[in-house]
């Protein structure tokens, strides 16, 4: 098997043990820390998370530039390169210890109206070995991204993936042992050191990179930030978009609001895991399409085909969650979480329209005209935060969400007006194509799925009865009412392959 297929299949693997695993431990972890601690948990991880943006997008720009220099046979091209990459890392990782430092000793009075003086003390040692986690994990992300430039996928995913297991079965048995949320902070350290400690020996004494500390080239520098500048502000963008609301709450509300908000931004960001994997398979085809010079009516229609195919994907996830994810809330966690059914399933709608366009934006990267898209979805971001604060004190964290979600909405609707203008894509055309016959076949699905929904759920065993009940009839309409030729064949070839 090649690196690339591979990679590909591995990816998808990260994907369904993530969702499976994360699945599984949650209830666990909620169980063993208490509905207040899991929340602090979540928060402080959250409050990091924002200081991970500081990447600037050189991971993305690492195995960009790697390609480049291979593919010109500069060796020392490319250990001057990442000599001065590490540089800007070591730099990088100064700041975050200073911002880290800066916030450290002013979490008293960030969330001292929210968290109790126990909460407090656990914040700041969680905080402190956060800062350290993340301050050795930018620069040492770069060596995946080495390895990614060099097309060498196994190793490091593979890695990856042992790292997510190990972790899994070591975090059971510190919950069982009496460990607090600091133990699993101290745990993920741990396993993140020996991680990147393996991905180091693998690019140094394996692929026998070598880097080169000579001097700073302002020259490259330019050209680095030039190409990672937009990048690094959709990534911040990306990074707040539904976090933010769980540092909003926690400053406004409390910890056990939190986890709620948490465990609906978890559910919702396993939907977004499968639909990008859904929509990533085809993004390649924007750049081809962009340098061969295709017209603007094909590729409207390959961006009607890849919609049509992630609306039908994701659709059957969205359906099934509308009808019967408060049951698998309730099984899951219990009736106090139920209101996190709300978070997940208004993220999951957003995330579908967005998803369809997914072409779009591949076409928009390709073709380096990210500026505007940055800039918009960052202003929307704020406009959204800021209208769900306003509404946490009449609808709680539904309020919070509202407001971010409706934010993204009109963030899509205007996307696609710029995708008109910019790449002259046949807007009208595309949402007439997209949702022909697919809308009609999802609202008998829904009629058929509330039926279904008689089936008293008593047990996993009925729940997941009626999963499979569900899954024949979505297939049957989706099918008979929605398919056009190319999606029947897709499917026939499907099956065929899998027998």
């Amino acid at each position: 098997m090649s690196q690339l297929k591979a990679g590909v299949l591995l990816n998808y693997t990260t994907i369904i043990l993530t969702v499976i695993i994360g699945l599984m431990l949650t209830p666990l972890i909620i169980n063993k820390l208490g509905d207040a601690e899991y929340g602090l948990y979540v928060l402080i991880g959250s409050l990091i998370g924002y200081l991970s943006i500081l990447d600037f997008g050189l991971n993305n720009t690492i195995i960009r530039f790697v390609a480049k220099y291979r593919a010109q046979k500069d060796k020392q091209g490319e250990e001057r390169f990442l000599g001065t990459v590490f540089i800007v890392y070591a730099l990088i990782s100064s700041i975050i210890i200073l911002i880290g430092t800066i916030l450290y000793l002013n979490l008293e009075y960030i969330f001292g109206n929210s968290l109790s003086i126990e909460e407090l003390e656990k914040a700041k040692i969680m905080f402190l070995i956060l800062i350290f986690n993340l301050s050795i994990s930018l620069p040492g992300g770069a060596f995946t991204g080495i390895s990614s430039g060099y097309e060498k996928f196994i190793v490091p995913k593979v890695a990856n993936i042992i790292k997510y297991l190990v972790r899994s079965v070591m975090l059971v048995s510190i919950l069982y042992l009496g460990a607090d949320s600091v133990g699993i902070v101290i745990l993920d350290t741990i396993m993140n050191l020996l991680l990147i400690s393996i991905n180091v020996y693998y690019v140094l004494k394996v692929l026998k990179v070598r880097i080169k500390f000579d001097s700073i080239n302002t020259t490259l520098l330019k050209e680095i930030f030039t190409y990672s500048i937009w990048i690094f502000i959709i990534a911040i963008a990306q990074q707040f978009q539904w976090n933010i609301g769980q540092l909003v709450l926690g400053v406004i509300t409390n910890t056990k609001i939190v986890a709620i908000y948490a465990v609906g931004i978890m559910l919702g960001g396993f939907y977004g895991a499968f639909g990008a994997a859904i929509s990533g398979v085809f993004l390649p085809k924007a750049t081809q399409f962009i340098t061969s010079n295709k017209t603007s009516s094909e590729l409207t229609t390959m961006m009607i085909r890849i919609g049509r195919l992630s609306l039908i994907v994701l659709l059957y996830i969205l359906a099934q969650f509308m009808l019967y994810g408060k049951d698998f809330l309730f099984l899951w966690l219990g009736n106090h979480y139920l209101d996190a059914w709300f978070v997940a399933l208004s993220i999951m709608l957003v995330l579908t329209f967005i998803f369809i366009h997914s072409f779009g934006s591949s076409l928009l990267e390709a073709k380096k005209l990210l500026k505007f898209r940055a800039l918009f979805h960052i202003a929307s971001l704020i406009i959204g935060t800021f209208i769900g604060t306003l509404l946490i004190d009449s609808y709680s964290i539904r309020g919070m969400i509202i407001g971010i979600t409706t934010a993204m909405f009109f963030y899509q609707i205007t996307m696609s007006i710029y995708y008109q203008k910019k790449l002259h894509l046949e807007i009208s055309r595309f949402y007439y194509e997209v949702s022909q016959d697919i809308l009609i076949a999802f609202i008998l699905i829904l009629i058929v799925g509330s039926f279904i929904n008689f089936i008293a759920i008593s047990s996993w065993l009925f729940f997941i009865l009626k999963s499979i009940l569900f899954t024949v009839v979505y297939i049957s309409v989706m099918y008979y009412v929605a398919f056009n030729a190319y999606e029947k064949n897709l499917f026939s070839n499907l099956i065929k392959d899998n027998n």
